[in-house]
């Protein structure tokens, strides 16, 4: 017991550091993306692209986070399940699949928000 909380620590752990890396990074890459334009429109246009960008990482990011989780855990109970009934590996392989279209989601999302900017 003492060794899945230690587990489940480490994880929230460097999910809260990924998170927090993806953010800084997001900030500084995006800083000066038209640095050649005048100064009004770098400000104004920048500000908005800056989130726009933020905000298509983030739908994307959260999107395979979610898919990858998702997988992890009916791709392997689907695995246990066609070891003692190999007959349902079509149906088992279908939860799977739905599992893997929450990254479609993200990435339609991510795409109608850069359709936006």
């Amino acid at each position: 017991m003492k060794a899945k909380k230690e587990f489940k620590r480490k994880v929230v752990l460097s999910i809260v550091f990924l998170v927090a890396l993806m953010g800084i990074f997001s900030f500084i890459g995006t800083d000066n993306l038209y640095a050649d334009e005048t100064q009004e429109v770098v400000e104004t246009g920048s500000a908005n692209l800056k989130w726009g960008l933020i905000a298509a990482s983030i739908a994307f990011g959260f999107g395979a986070l979610g898919a990858g989780i998702a997988i992890a855990n009916v791709g392997s109970a689907a695995m246990g399940a066609i070891g003692e009934k190999p007959e349902i590996a079509s149906q088992a392989l279908i939860f799977v699949a739905l599992a893997e279209g929450v990254v479609v989601f993200g990435f339609i999302t991510a795409l109608m928000i850069l359709g936006k900017v």
